[in-house]
């Protein structure tokens, strides 16, 4: 349920109001955004009389929220969430576009393709130290050493860094991550969310690989709950029937999400295909739906990457990229950086 105050409300009023809505057994946040100020009320509201809220003078509107998701519903939270991380903000009017290998392998292929992507004009690093592979056999990542190798090309490079994490008992490894990626395999680990939601850390939580756009928002919610609010949504690629791409981007998911919800919405087009030739097609669209971010996978040299080399980049193909990318994101009024 979300309370519209009056504009030019007093503070008083809205005190005495907070205070007679708790006393019913819910918890009432305010907001204030750009054309009105709401309260957000969390809990059991199906008691509340809505007609008794809304004889209180401070009350323009009452209004019931029939989704389960709240403190990432646009309704509680009209005007968009930016997150700032190391001075870069992850929605607004700036354009964040993180690059970087599927794995980190050694010291010189993360610290050569991070100077490469920057050059390029990426504003993030990715690379994952610890990765999820389908078979036992295929290589894991070097999970501490990664993160290591990580912050040695931030330290290089100036770049911001994003790597996954898998298992709670990993945690304390992310002490200098500045993005946590939560995979698509761990969007329903709900222990694991619980656990984020109380760290202070951005979160970028990727959709699972055949979760609806409501279950997505559902594992956003257990984070923000736990009092974390820097959550962004990274779209993906779902498992459909089509076998020609490696999964099927729900490029919709974008403008979509963008009513549903205010938080930053991020595309992985690399995932989403598996073929280095439609990421970038797929990355202009993704500008033009709305997207506040890329994360798109480059490799020094990806025949030789130990995990998703057909999917990753060159850098003189994401250079190429890139070229392509500012003007169109500089079209809708927005800055890369």
């Amino acid at each position: 349920m979300i309370v519209i105050l009056k504009q030019n409300s007093n503070k008083e009023q809205v005190e005495n109001l907070i205070n007679l809505l708790e006393q019913q057994g819910v918890t009432a946040t305010g907001i204030n955004g750009t054309h009105k100020n709401i309260l957000g009320l969390v809990g059991d509201t199906s008691s509340i009389d809505i007609e008794n809220i809304m004889a209180q003078d401070v009350v323009e509107t009452v209004q019931r929220v029939q989704e389960p998701y709240k403190k990432c519903n646009r309704k509680f939270h009209p005007d968009d969430t930016i997150i700032d991380v190391c001075g870069k903000k992850v929605g607004g009017k700036q354009f964040q576009v993180i690059a970087g290998p599927c794995s980190v392998e050694n010291e010189d292929q993360i610290i050569e393709t991070a100077e490469a992507v920057k050059a390029a004009g990426a504003t993030m690093l990715r690379g994952g130290a610890f990765k999820p592979r389908t078979s036992p056999y295929a290589f894991q990542g070097l999970h501490a050493e990664g993160i290591e190798l990580l912050l040695k090309a931030k330290a290089a490079t100036g770049l911001p860094i994003v790597t996954e994490i898998m298992s709670l008992e990993h945690l304390d490894l992310f002490a200098d991550v500045d993005i946590i990626q939560v995979g698509a395999r761990n969007m329903q680990n709900f222990e694991l969310l619980k656990h984020l939601g109380k760290c202070d850390k951005p979160i970028l939580l990727k959709r699972g690989l055949a979760n609806t756009i409501e279950e997505w928002l559902m594992s956003a919610e257990y984070i923000m709950a736990g009092g974390n609010n820097n959550v962004m949504l990274c779209e993906r690629g779902i498992r459909t029937f089509e076998t020609k791409t490696r999964n099927t981007l729900d490029i919709s998911a974008v403008p979509l999400l963008k009513q549903l919800s205010h938080l930053p919405v991020v595309v992985d087009p690399s995932h989403a295909t598996g073929l280095t030739s439609l990421v970038e097609p797929l990355s202009l669209a993704s500008v033009v739906c709305g997207a506040d971010a890329l994360i798109i996978e480059v490799h020094n040299c990806p025949s030789k990457a130990l995990s998703d080399g057909a999917q990753s980049l060159t850098p003189k193909q994401f250079s190429d990229v890139m070229a392509k990318l500012k003007p169109q994101v500089e079209f809708i009024g927005k800055t890369i950086g």
